[in-house]
């Protein structure tokens, strides 16, 4: 038996349990039209080299994307993410993924159907501007 917090599997996905992959799954199959747009942005390494997945279970959570090499969460947000309980909900999930390493940025719907442009700008400005610290948290 492999020592799960050392395998790359935890590495990858934080110990995410099962149910969070079916329910994954689920999602990807209906992506919103933001989340569409992006995809096609990022998919096939088409941003600066790196791979992004969708949809990617990590942790407790469902990221919309996630690239591991920079250890970094891409969210796109609907209206719904302005009500004042998912916006404390939205909170404490980047500070929980924070304190494991894991980096996030969040969009809204309308920026990047109307700015797709200005977000990939603003993806790769991230990366460059906050170079990633490539070891592991602890368990």
């Amino acid at each position: 038996m492999v020592y799960k917090r050392r395998n790359i599997e935890y590495l990858l996905h934080l110990d995410a349990e099962d149910g969070r992959f079916k329910f994954a799954k689920r999602l990807r199959k209906k992506s919103t039209d933001a989340e569409k747009a992006l995809w096609q942005e990022l998919k096939g390494r088409k941003l600066m080299g790196y791979k992004f997945r969708r949809q990617h279970p990590i942790h407790y959570y469902i990221a919309d994307f996630y690239c591991h090499e920079q250890r970094l969460i891409i969210e796109v947000d609907g209206k719904i993410h302005l009500k004042p309980e998912i916006k404390n909900h939205d909170k404490n999930r980047t500070e929980e993924l924070s304190r494991l390493g894991i980096r996030i940025i969040r969009f809204s719907n309308e920026e990047v159907i109307n700015k797709i442009t200005n977000v990939k700008e603003k993806i790769k400005s991230f990366i460059i501007n906050n170079p990633i610290n490539h070891k592991a948290p602890s368990p």
